[in-house]
C-alpha cells in the first residue's frame, strides 16, 4: 500500500514512520522546507527515543520519503492522512482548524482516483464531515471518503504506542474505507490489538474524552496531595491504596506540578468549547482546566514559601524544564509559569534540562543556561525539580549539598523519601507529604 502523511510534526512523523515499519510506502509531505530538507539528511527534529532509528532504516531501505510537493506525494495514494497542527485559537479556546481545511483542499485539487482521506490530527466532533465538505465541492463522492483516525501517542513512548496500542480508532460510514484502514493496520490484528469501527463524530469524541479524562485524574490526585499535606497523610500511600482497585488503576495518579503538553491543555479547553456550543456543558473538565492552571502558579509561591517566604536576591537552581522526561516539548509545562513568576519574585533562575534546552531558550529569558545538574546547583540558596528525569532520581546528594548555599530542595515531582532527605541534612519539600505541610500552613496564613 502506498500513503501520503500531510504534517511532518510530532504525530505525523512517528505515524509515518511507524507505518513505513508495516511495510507501507510512505510519503511524509511539509510546506516548511527547511524541515524536510534536514529530514533529507537524516536529522530528526524532535526528540523521542527510538524515532531516529525506525526512520533511518525506512528510509534506507526506500519506505519512507519527505517531500515538500503535495500533490506528487498524494498522486495514487491510497490513503491520506492530514496530520497538521490544530492548537488552541486565541481569544475563544477553539481549536484552531484553518491548517486541516488548508490541507484538505490542497487534496481536492490533486485526488484522480478513490482515496481514503484521514484525519490524524486532533479535532472537534463534526470536523470529518466538514472535511468532506470541502473535498465535496471539488470532487465527486466517489472519488473520496473521509475518515477518523485518532492517534494515542503518548511522548516519550510513541513509538512503543504506535506499534503496540491498547486500541486502534476508525471512524467511518464506508465499508470500502473500512477495508483499506483493515490493511493498513493488519499487522496490528495479527498480533491482536483491538480496533474499534466507529462513526467519525465518536471516533472524533473518543480523542477528547480520553485526554480529558486523564487529566482528570491527575488534577484530581493533585487536590487530593493538598488534602493530604493538611490531615498528615501521604498522597503516594493514598495513590497506591486506590490505584490498587481495578476499577480505578494505579497510571496518572502522581502528584506533581500540573499538566502541561500539547495534547492535555488544549484538548480539554477544545472539549468545554465544544460541549458549550452544544449544550450539555462538562463541568468536571471546566473544573480541570481552571485547577490546572491555577495549580501551576501556585507552585512559585510554594516555592517562595519553602525558601522562607522570599526569593528576593536569591539564587534558585531548576532541574527539570520539559512537561514530562523523555521529550523536548516545552508547551504548557509548568516551567512556563513557575521560572518566570520566580523571576518576578526577585529570584536568579540557573536551570538545566537533558533534552529541552534549545526549545526552553525561546520561550524563558533572562535565565542561565547549564551544561548539567551539579553545574546548575553551584552557588543556589535552594534546588527545584520540576521535571522527573531519571538522571535527577539519583544525583550525589553529598555533592549536591555542597553546592548548594542552603541545603534546601523543593521536590514537586516526589522522587525523593522525605526520611533519606532528612538524614542527609536537607530541608526538603515535596507534594502532598508530610514534609510539606508547613509550606502549606504557611501559604494558608499569608492567603
Amino acid at each position: 500500500m502506498r500513503i501520503a502523511v500531510i504534517g511532518s510534526g510530532y504525530v505525523g512523523l512517528v505515524s509515518g514512520a511507524c507505518f513505513s515499519e508495516f511495510g507501507v510506502e510512505v510519503i511524509c509531505v511539509d510546506n516548511d522546507a527547511a524541515k524536510i530538507a534536514r529530514l533529507q539528511r537524516g536529522e530528526i527534529p524532535i526528540f523521542e527515543p527510538g524515532l531516529d532509528q525506525v526512520v533511518q532504516t525506512n528510509v534506507a531501505n526506500g519506505r519512507l520519503r519527505f517531500a515538500t510537493d503535495l500533490g506528487t506525494a498524494v498522486e495514487g495514494a491510497d490513503a491520506v492522512f492530514i496530520a497538521v497542527g490544530t492548537p488552541s485559537r486565541r481569544g475563544d479556546g477553539h481549536a484552531d482548524l484553518s491548517y486541516v481545511f488548508a490541507a484538505a483542499e490542497e487534496i481536492a485539487k490533486t485526488v484522480k482516483d478513490y482515496t481514503v482521506v484521514v484525519t490524524k490530527s486532533t479535532v472537534p466532533v463534526g470536523t470529518g464531515r466538514k472535511v468532506a465538505e470541502v473535498l465535496r465541492k471539488r470532487l465527486p463522492e466517489s472519488k473520496f471518503d473521509v475518515v477518523s483516525n485518532p492517534e494515542f501517542l503518548r511522548e516519550g513512548s510513541a513509538i512503543e504506542d504506535f506499534m503496540r496500542p491498547d486500541r486502534v480508532v476508525i471512524g467511518t460510514d464506508s465499508e470500502r474505507a473500512a477495508g483499506v484502514m483493515r490493511e493498513l493496520y493488519r499487522p496490528l490484528s495479527l498480533i491482536e490489538k483491538p480496533i474499534l469501527f466507529t462513526s467519525l463524530e465518536t471516533a472524533e469524541l473518543i480523542k477528547y474524552a480520553a485526554n480529558s479524562f486523564l487529566a482528570t485524574k491527575i488534577t484530581f490526585i493533585n487536590q487530593i496531595a493538598d488534602l493530604c499535606e493538611n490531615v498528615g497523610a501521604d498522597v503516594q500511600d493514598v495513590a497506591r491504596g486506590i490505584g490498587l482497585d481495578g476499577r480505578i488503576g494505579r497510571k496518572f495518579l502522581h502528584a506533581g506540578p500540573g499538566f502541561g503538553g500539547s495534547c492535555f491543555p488544549k484538548d480539554c479547553l477544545a472539549l468545554v468549547k465544544t460541549a458549550q456550543e452544544a449544550s450539555a456543558p462538562l463541568t468536571i473538565v471546566e473544573t480541570v482546566v481552571a485547577s490546572n492552571d491555577s495549580r501551576k502558579q501556585h507552585m512559585a509561591e510554594r516555592i517562595i514559601q519553602a525558601c522562607g517566604g522570599s526569593v528576593k536576591a536569591k539564587t534558585i537552581a531548576v532541574l527539570g524544564l520539559t512537561f514530562k522526561p523523555n521529550t523536548d516539548d516545552m508547551r504548557d509545562s509548568p516551567s512556563l509559569a513557575i521560572v518566570p513568576a520566580l523571576q518576578q519574585a526577585g529570584a536568579t533562575i540557573r536551570a538545566f534540562d537533558p533534552e529541552g534546552m534549545s526549545e526552553a531558550k525561546k520561550q524563558l529569558t533572562g535565565i542561565t543556561f547549564c551544561s548539567g545538574s551539579y553545574e546548575t546547583m553551584e552557588g543556589a540558596h535552594a534546588l527545584v525539580i520540576v521535571t522527573e528525569w531519571n538522571e535527577f532520581r539519583a544525583l550525589d546528594l553529598d555533592r549536591v549539598k555542597s553546592l548548594l548555599k542552603t541545603p534546601t530542595i523543593i521536590d514537586l515531582r516526589n522522587i525523593y523519601k522525605p526520611a533519606d532527605m532528612a538524614e542527609a541534612g536537607f530541608h526538603y519539600f515535596s507534594i502532598g507529604r508530610g514534609a510539606a505541610a508547613p509550606v502549606r500552613q504557611r501559604l494558608q496564613a499569608k492567603s
